[in-house]
């Protein structure tokens, strides 16, 4: 699940980026300003989905909350899959309160637990 949601954040956020100016908006043709906000209901969506997500994150106990930063720095590629142990020790150094906030930051945070998930499962 928590993939899952990481992949619905991260596809509204690609989303902004594609034209390669978020939130750009052009009014005369050659003057542009920046807006923050494309609406109500598209930003309540966003924000619900990464409410939910930093949600859910928190609500991990340490064990959990270390084998999930371990899963994203073995998809990243900082540790072997056969590193796990390591991995989990060097996440486990890190502080619990401020995991959502680590993790929600990693750019591509869906593909590398995906992918660490798969390396570990195999």
């Amino acid at each position: 699940m928590l993939i899952l949601k990481a992949k619905a954040l991260n596809a509204g956020m690609r989303d902004d980026f594609d034209a390669g100016s978020e939130h750009e908006i052009e009014f005369d043709g050659d003057r542009s300003d920046f807006q923050h906000h494309h609406g109500l209901a598209e930003e309540e969506a966003e924000d619900l989905t990464e409410r939910e997500l930093r949600a859910l994150i928190s609500d991990l106990n340490v064990d959990e909350a270390a084998e999930l930063i371990a899963l994203a720095w073995i998809g990243r590629g900082d540790f072997e899959p056969d590193e796990w142990d390591e991995a989990l020790a060097a996440a486990k150094q890190r502080p619990l309160r401020r995991t959502a906030g680590y993790l929600l930051g990693l750019p591509q945070l869906a593909d590398w637990l995906e992918q660490g998930l798969e390396s570990v499962a195999e």
